[in-house]
């Protein structure tokens, strides 16, 4: 496999947009090319994330005519991916798999989502979607239950009382928009108190409204590239230095709801081909859907034993100048979540914090990145070693 780099990025800010899909992604994309130091017309493929615009804009096979809006040349393929809430991050892992096995020098990856145009009950369905059809969805389950029934069997299986593990949760949404009030790209750019967060409406017991993150508009895109073009375009080129991928089944095949088994394979693979441990990642992007989906993150991936994990934030570990920054960015709790995008945007953060170029949430000294992307009901993981130097 020869090295592949991450050579541009782009990313539009998340909330609210009268934009439609193909807009959003095209100013992303337009972005992440010029990034790169080539042109439109360099690239050799497109993967193109979006999951839902069947229901947001009644269409589904945008592509192509995002390849198109781009100016991207015929003989490039655009490929569709949906992967849940994971689709931009497999889209990526796919553009560098075959950027390193030399079937293409550059590809664009990335994704798109436009989820505020659909009602919020709409919204919630179609996101259920990505829950088993046949014995999950039927029985009422949504991702804020899933997430819900996670707490509660965290709090029983390490002998937590859930008052207590509500009050930790409720500091990883604190901080998590603390570090989203320096994004100005995020979609909430306002700090929040404890006190907020536990007099909130309720969603689904334990989850009160700021443990869960919102529906938002967005697109983000990448440039990857094989390691010794980018010598000559870029300045800055950042290694993808290991890469995982895993599934899952159904909820009632995975039993135990607190260990994320695809997030354990997955990443224990990247680490692996990385050749480093957890101990050497300075910052990470992982998924926090909700408050609780933190703490099972920063457990499954290593950073702390399980069921030891749920205080870090509380602990000022996971903030900026802690011992392992999480989500700089805001993660998807304050930065926002339009699930086609979210991967490529994680993405892009990792690469600013690795350039040095993440202004006020700089995480000094960031030499290696991890980035965590999950669907649907801990169905799919995707995991990405992202470094500034070979």
């Amino acid at each position: 496999m020869r090295k592949v780099v991450i050579a541009g990025v782009g990313m539009t800010p998340f909330g609210i947009s009268e934009k439609t899909n193909i807009e959003m992604f095209s100013e992303a994309a337009l972005t992440a090319i010029a990034d790169s130091n080539i042109e439109p017309a360099d690239i050799q493929a497109l993967f193109f994330g979006n999951c839902l615009g069947g229901f947001e804009e009644g269409q589904l096979h945008m592509a192509p005519f995002a390849h198109s809006a781009i100016g991207l040349p015929i003989s490039a393929p655009a490929t569709r991916f949906e992967s849940a809430c994971a689709t931009a991050t497999v889209a990526i892992r796919h553009a560098a798999l075959l950027v390193g096995a030399g079937v293409y020098d550059m590809v664009l990856a990335g994704g798109t989502e436009r989820a505020t145009v659909m009602s919020t009950p709409l919204a919630t369905r179609t996101f259920a979607m990505a829950s088993h059809a046949l014995y999950e969805s039927p029985t009422g389950i949504t991702f804020p239950g899933v997430f819900a029934m996670a707490a509660y069997l965290y709090a029983a299986n390490y002998h937590i009382h859930i008052k207590e593990l509500k009050l930790h949760m409720a500091e990883i949404a604190v901080k998590n928009h603390y570090h989203g009030a320096k994004n100005p790209k995020a979609h909430f750019q306002k700090e929040i108190d404890t006190d907020k967060v536990l007099n909130g409406m309720m969603v689904a017991d334990p989850l009160q409204l700021l443990d869960c993150c919102p529906f938002s508009d967005g697109a983000a895109a990448v440039v990857i590239m094989d390691a010794l073009k980018a010598k000559e375009l870029v300045k800055k080129p950042i290694y993808i230095a290991g890469m995982g991928q895993a599934s899952a089944g159904p909820l009632y095949v995975q039993k135990n709801l607190t260990r994320v088994r695809a997030r354990e394979v997955a990443s224990q693979a990247a680490y692996s081909q990385a050749n480093i441990s957890p101990k050497e990642i300075d910052v990470c992007e992982l998924h926090d859907c909700f408050t609780i989906a933190e703490i099972l993150a920063v457990e499954s991936l290593g950073f702390y034993e399980f069921g030891k994990g749920y205080d870090a934030a509380t602990k000022g570990e996971t903030r900026l100048g802690g011992k392992v920054v999480v989500n700089p960015s805001g993660g998807l709790k304050a930065k926002g979540h339009p699930i086609g995008a979210t991967g490529a945007a994680q993405v892009t953060e990792i690469v600013e914090q690795l350039r040095g170029e993440a202004g006020d949430r700089q995480v000094k000294g960031a030499k290696i990145g991890l980035v965590d992307t999950l669907g649907g009901d801990l169905g799919t993981v995707c995991n990405l070693i992202l470094r500034s130097e070979s």
